[in-house]
């Protein structure tokens, strides 16, 4: 593998979500521990699956993996990050100040900005701080999806920026003094990140066009913060031994077409392939092949009498009916939210109705999947930047209006916090969840770390509504159309595999607390669905039934959308999705 060769200290896995990032860093690090090194294995995805991957129970601590001498592991979790991070602003003024004004400050560190500072503060600790990691010789980060990874990555620079304003005061992250303590931190941290002797950027992507579109965004968004250089590992390629059936045929041919396409940025850079594996990447006898071109043990053919799913246009049908509401496609990142949510927003407006595909992911592309305008069809994003620059604006119009100059500069500086940005990006969410009441709003979302994260400022402004109005007067809140499913319906998007059902099982967890119930589960790209011919992709398709019989039982709706010859871009093929009949 060229991207092992002479590694450095410190290796980042990126690319779009659902690419394989996980399994190659923890293959990565298995190899390296393998090789005699000490080795630390961290995951900054807030939905990490690290610890499923190795049969571990992973949290906020260094966890030795006991079936690898030299290999340790971390997850760092957001919700025990912030918990730790409000302690350590409330516990020099504990019994100084009242319970309430104790409580006031809580309340004030619970918002989404706090968890990504606090998660932040744990990064950049790891790349900073050698007296407490000093003794790995390796740092593996098996990062979150591409858009929450380059806002983690600019982070050190961009509090960096802001503490050396010096007269911002980002109330929501506790007193300025103490982001001032770690100015230093953050300045080290910037110096390893962007020094490639110390630093190693691995670019995964599938052999698809919107994957390796995507780490090409990310490689020059990257360097445009001085983070130079990488390797790409093209992961998940189909082995020529696979056969020759038409639906290997034109899978080899998709593949084979996207990576010739590949732009010169990135085809420039040192490149390893990793073929695609019959089984599924968990456990460390599995990731150990990982790296390894071999044979594989055929498996008998799926049961068909097992695949009695709905199909996609059953629940175009049934959502229908309505004549409105709110859909909103979760799951894990590379599961295909985007093209199902694409794919039910054309049904719907073809069928007369007034629809809004919108999506809160910032490294999707809708336009790129409809290819062209649909009637009846608005598409729009939820652009951070666009809807920080616009907080901002309403803010310094509103409550600045009545300041004095000295003032107004104040408050401007303390907007340009990069804490604004969740602020920002909720209230444009806040519309969308209103225009619902009217026409279809059809949402695809970031995946599940970062909707969790948007969720989590839902539900702090519901909190804070409640307690400023009381129970004697009547309101509605984001939140609690989320929670009705008269006029939301919550679809979990996932592949027949392990970790994406995992995660998927834990987000319907998470929703479920939160008092929203998803109203079905899509089953995407389904190898068994296509009735494949081959031993290889048969083998493929029996792995998937055990995770197809688990969905079942957590679902109250379940469809199944087979694995396509070709990729569902443009209208006519996303209507074609939908018109496929229920499995047979």
């Amino acid at each position: 593998m060229k991207f092992l060769e002479n590694t450095p200290r410190f290796l980042f896995f990126t690319g779009k979500g659902g690419v394989g990032k996980t399994s190659v860093a923890c293959a990565t690090a298995l190899s390296l521990a393998g090789a005699g090194k000490q080795v630390l294995l961290v995951s900054t995805d807030p939905a990490s699956n690290v610890g499923q991957v190795f049969g571990v129970t992973i949290g906020n601590t260094i966890t030795p993996i006991p079936a690898a001498p030299g290999l340790a592991a971390l997850e760092i979790d957001p919700e025990q990050a912030a918990a730790a991070y409000r302690e350590r602003i409330i516990a020099p003024v504990r019994g100084l100040l009242p319970e309430s004004e104790l409580a006031s400050i809580a309340e004030g560190l619970s918002g989404s900005c706090t968890t990504e500072v606090a998660s932040f503060d744990e990064f950049t600790n790891l790349l900073a701080d050698d007296t407490a990691y000093g003794a790995y010789d390796h740092i593996v980060f098996d990062t979150a999806p591409t858009g929450h990874t380059i806002r983690l990555l600019q982070l050190p620079g961009s509090w960096t920026d802001f503490l050396d304003a010096g007269k911002g005061d980002p109330s929501c992250l506790g007193p300025l003094s103490g982001l001032e303590k770690h100015k230093q931190v953050y300045a080290k941290a910037v110096q390893t990140l962007t020094d490639p002797a110390r630093t190693r950027l691995v670019l995964v992507a599938r052999a698809q066009t919107s994957s390796l579109t995507e780490i090409e965004r990310t490689f020059l968004e990257l360097n445009q913060i001085g983070i130079a250089g990488g390797f790409v590992v093209i992961n998940g390629v189909l082995p020529h031994s696979v056969g020759d059936e038409p639906l290997a045929q034109a899978v080899r041919g998709r593949e084979t077409a996207a990576i010739a396409a590949m732009s010169g940025s990135i085809a420039a850079l040192p490149r390893d392939v990793l073929e695609l594996k019959a089984g599924n990447m968990v456990g460390i006898p599995a990731l150990e092949t990982l790296f390894v071109p071999g044979s594989f043990a055929p498996m008998a053919a799926p049961p068909v009498a097992e695949l009695e799913d709905a199909a996609l246009s059953d629940l175009v049908a049934e959502m229908e009916r309505d004549g409105h509401g709110l859909v909103m496609c979760m799951g894990k990142g590379g599961v295909g939210k985007t093209t199902v949510a694409a794919a039910l927003a054309v049904a719907l407006a073809n069928r007369g109705h007034a629809v809004h595909l919108t999506t809160t992911d910032p490294a999707a592309h809708l336009t790129e999947t409809l290819h062209g305008s649909v009637p009846g069809l608005k598409v729009s994003r939820i652009d951070p930047v666009a809807a920080i620059q616009e907080y901002r604006d309403h803010v310094m119009t509103t409550k600045g209006h009545s300041l004095d100059a000295d003032g107004r500069a104040a408050l401007a500086e303390d907007l340009l916090s990069p804490c604004t940005d969740e602020v920002a990006v909720f209230r444009q969410f806040s519309r969308v969840v209103q225009e619902s009441r009217r026409n279809f709003v059809v949402m695809d979302t970031a995946p599940t770390g970062h909707t969790l994260l948007l969720l989590d400022a839902t539900g702090s402004y519901h909190r804070e509504i409640a307690r400023q109005v009381g129970s004697t007067m009547g309101f509605v809140t984001p939140l609690m159309r989320l929670q009705d499913p008269a006029q939301t319906k919550v679809l979990l998007i996932t592949l027949a595999e392990t970790t994406p059902v995992l995660e998927a099982q834990g987000l319907q967890e998470d929703l479920e607390r939160a008092g929203i119930h998803p109203w079905a589960w899509v089953i995407n790209n389904s190898i068994a669905a296509a009735r494949p011919q081959t031993p290889f992709l048969q083998a493929r398709a029996a792995a998937e039934i055990p995770e197809i019989t688990k969905v079942r039982a957590l679902a109250d709706r379940v469809a199944l959308v087979p694995l396509l010859a070709t990729e569902p871009i443009g209208e006519e093929k996303l209507t074609a999705l939908t018109a496929i009949p229920q499995p047979a």
